[in-house]
């Protein structure tokens, strides 16, 4: 078997976002492109020759292709060992379990989280380190800069690797060993939750649920799970055969995208409980009997009640929260007496905090949350979490938000999305935005006074590194807030998001809906950014 040295040129747009490379699938079959950016990781990475990486990804379409292609290049880089999830199969939680458990040196994972897939759609690849987490900006800075002067990549010639079946094989010099990828992810659930009350909880007979895999990689998790060791009934699961594009749906777990789930959870005859997960599982929506919890709630709601479950019965060290996330749970981490952090957007930003044990959970508003079991955020986890309350509780997911709500006030939000939008009106938009908040310092926004206006930068309490312009926040002296970012996770134009917040006291006034609670904050975010004359749009693409 022959190891080739094949010249390239470099790309000049293979700089990594918040969660690695993304671009259009189109865009990875070039010639070369696949290549120079796996290249690039490898000579990025000090001491990897003869490590143990994994590799997987989410199923969706160019998962296997990608996939073979790097095994060969890690055989000619003189990587020792390979672990790959059958049929390329990993979620980005369970990647993250794999490495942390065989003390991996790091991980290859191939998805787009929650952007389309197929021929015409998006792919994406990352790089995760040995704590199981999305790599550093110090690295992916490195392995963008390497990706900028690559000259050749390494690549042995050879068939390709049968990924079907669970077994050992050799490429080269190097180990492969296909893996189950649900068992030890499952496996690590079971030391988390107390099984036996879910289990009781789903074979009592007055309690029914629906979980929507969404085409995506949680089907074969969540049939493992919450079928064969759970005991639910099959019924209560819908879209679990993970397909290369998705069956043609946007496996974004919210209201706009998970609509099917939806209707059914907002019908007469609704179940008890809701949950979705999205394309790689590490995103999750969670439902009552025709109620939804928005992301900031569930984090809130889970740090409140953590002793209730095994895995956090001795309670929790802190929580952390990307900087748009709304505060509700800083209020819960006050009247417990623990850290509260508020990190850029990025699963990364929770790493370090979470290794120093600084912090046990964390959550982004986009329909993220996770603990230090594992360093990635994670669907199945939360919708877990969810149903160990409501087994211990005896209560209904809207009874534990209201009891919540009546305990530490409501924090009213919503994130408005506006999706591939002109790039240059939204560059336009922030730049114009950035230059006024000098002038709103302390001045008046309709009935609100201006507390602070800044663009959000942040130190890492724990290496110090610094992360500017991490989005432009406007708060105001009652608690209030909105907060403007362009998003780094789409591969088309610019999606704006637009998080809006007011904190509510008074029990009586909690139960509004949230646009209408949040109309002069709505209204004064368009006044204050020019959404409209910006982008052209009447109205956000997407409303949570």
């Amino acid at each position: 078997m022959s190891s080739l040295e094949i010249p390239t040129r470099p790309f000049p747009d293979q700089r990594p976002g918040t969660s690695g490379l993304r671009k259009k699938v189109r865009v990875f079959q070039q010639p070369h492109y696949l290549e120079n950016f796996v290249q690039s990781i490898f000579d990025s990475l000090e001491g990897i020759r003869g490590q143990t990486l994994v590799v997987g990804g989410d199923g969706r379409y160019y998962n296997r292709t990608a996939i073979q292609t790097i095994l060969k290049m890690a055989a000619a880089n003189g990587i020792g060992r390979i672990l790959v999830g059958r049929d390329g199969i990993l979620s980005t939680p369970a990647a993250s379990c794999v490495i942390r458990k065989y003390h991996c040196f790091g991980g290859l994972i191939l998805s787009a989280s929650h952007n389309p897939a197929g021929p015409e759609e998006d792919f994406g690849i990352k790089y995760n380190t040995a704590n199981g987490g999305p790599a550093p900006e110090r690295i992916t800075e490195a392995i963008h800069a390497h990706s900028r002067r690559i000259e050749r990549y390494r690549i042995v010639e050879a068939g390709d690797i049968d990924l079907a079946r669970p077994g050992t094989s050799r490429l080269g010099d190097m180990d492969i060993e296909v893996i189950d990828p649900v068992a030890d992810y499952a496996d690590l659930m079971e030391q988390l939750f107390d099984f036996d009350r879910i289990r009781q909880l789903l074979g009592s007979g007055d309690f029914d649920l629906r979980f929507d895999a969404m085409h995506a990689v949680t089907g074969p998790y969540a049939e493992e799970i919450l079928v064969r060791r759970l005991g639910a009934p099959t019924r209560s699961l819908m879209h679990t055969v993970p397909q290369e594009d998705f069956a043609g749906g946007h496996p974004d777990p919210n209201l706009t995208y998970a609509r099917e789930l939806v209707d059914i959870l907002y019908a007469n005859d609704a179940p008890d409980f809701g949950a979705a997960s999205d394309g790689d599982g590490d995103r999750n929506m969670i439902l009552g009997r025709r109620f939804f919890v928005t992301p900031s709630d569930s984090l809130a709601i889970l740090t409140a009640n953590a002793r209730r479950v095994p895995g956090y019965a001795d309670g929790i060290a802190g929580v952390a929260r990307s900087m748009p996330t709304s505060q509700a749970a800083d209020r819960v981490a006050a009247a417990l007496g623990i850290k509260c952090y508020e990190t850029p957007t990025g699963w990364k930003f929770f790493g370090n905090l979470l290794d120093a044990g600084e912090v046990t959970l964390c959550g982004e508003e986009s329909f993220g949350t996770g603990s230090n079991h594992v360093r990635e955020k994670d669907g199945l986890w939360a919708v877990l979490f969810w149903l160990n309350l409501l087994a211990v509780t005896g209560r209904s997911v809207e009874q534990l938000v209201n009891d919540h709500w009546a305990t530490y006030g409501r924090n009213y939000y919503s994130r408005h999305d506006y999706e591939g939008v002109d790039s240059e009106g939204a560059n336009a938009l922030m730049q114009s935005l950035g230059q006024r908040l000098p002038d709103l310092q302390g001045g008046r926004l309709g009935n609100y006074e201006v507390a602070y206006a800044d663009d959000f930068r942040y130190e890492d309490p724990i290496d110090h590194s610094v992360s500017e312009g991490q989005g432009i926040r406007i708060g105001f002296t009652d608690g209030s807030r909105m907060v403007f970012r362009l998003s780094g996770t789409g591969t088309q134009g610019a999606t704006l998001r637009v998080y809006l917040e007011r904190y509510e006291a008074d029990p009586d006034k909690q139960h509004q809906d949230a646009q209408a609670a949040l109309a002069e904050l709505i209204r004064l975010a368009d006044e204050v950014a020019g959404i409209r004359k910006h982008t052209g749009r009447e109205a956000p693409s997407v409303i949570t």
